[in-house]
């Protein structure tokens, strides 16, 4: 753990300035605030069950970034959801409540962007927190997460 930090704060000095670094997301990560849940799962067409069950669960999350390539894991008392995606391709990906659908992921200054036909989430770190923002339609959800 520390050599891993001391080589990030070594990236960071070293870096040319004007450069982001880049992010590592590797870890996991226990959700502790989400602002508009329901009114996104409402937006996106997830069953009223799903919903009811989902805003009363904090998820962990596990992110495993090799390069390009992650693994996704979302895990709550009531299931686990594993996405694999590579930046610049389109992968397949399955909503909450089982559906599934097509999402292409790119790596802008530092921060995920998944674009799907229904939403857009960025996903960056601030500081010591992974912070994803989810836009669909009118209604923007926001997740926060710490590393544990």
């Amino acid at each position: 753990m520390c050599d891993g930090l001391v080589t990030l704060r070594t990236t960071n000095i070293l870096r040319p300035s004007g450069r982001p670094a880049a992010m590592d997301f590797s870890g996991t990560w226990k959700v502790y605030s989400e602002e508009n849940l329901e009114e996104f799962l409402k937006v996106v067409g997830a069953p009223q069950m799903v919903s009811k069950m989902r805003k009363d669960i904090k998820p962990v999350i596990v992110i495993e970034q090799k390069g390009k390539d992650f693994t996704y894991t979302m895990k709550t008392p009531v299931c686990s959801q594993v996405h694999s995606f590579s930046i610049g391709k389109e992968s397949e990906m399955t909503a909450v409540d089982g559906r599934k659908f097509k999402c292409t992921v790119r790596e802008e200054n530092g921060k995920l962007i998944a674009e799907s036909d229904k939403f857009t989430s960025v996903r960056e770190i601030q500081g010591d927190e992974m912070v994803e923002t989810i836009t669909a339609g009118s209604v923007t959800f926001i997740s926060r997460s710490k590393r544990v």
